[in-house]
């Protein structure tokens, strides 16, 4: 029979797997400039959200569909990151593995407006 891990180690690991995911919003930050203009973006529109007349609901799909964009973005760099250290070379499989992750962000960017447009102006 094992011994389970003490307690104490888990809450170590969930420290420092916050503090990997906050070394990867810097990185993002610094280096992806289409994650700045969407975060900037997001921080300006999440407080309009508020000032809305608008039922809960349909706040949290306002607030959600922000933060859809900003997480299609982060998987997009992560992506294009991979292909990059992968290889530099250009081929046909790593243009389509960018340009895929490329359209999710756009997709999520329609949905992002569509869903603003709907609750705002519906």
């Amino acid at each position: 029979m094992e011994n389970p891990k003490p307690k104490t180690s888990e809450i170590t690991r969930l420290i420092k797997a916050f503090g990997y995911s906050w070394e990867g919003l810097c990185a993002a930050f610094r280096t992806e400039s289409a994650f700045r203009v969407e975060l900037i973006c997001a921080a300006i529109m999440l407080p309009v959200s508020f000032f809305l007349h608008v039922s809960s609901g349909e706040r949290a799909l306002l607030i959600f569909s922000l933060f859809l964009v900003l997480i299609v973005e982060l998987l997009n760099s992560a992506i294009e990151t991979t292909v990059e250290r992968i290889s530099s070379e250009r081929h046909p499989l790593s243009k389509r593995a960018k340009d895929i992750a490329s359209a999710a962000v756009l997709v999520s960017l329609v949905n992002a407006a569509a869903v603003w447009a709907v609750v705002v102006f519906g």
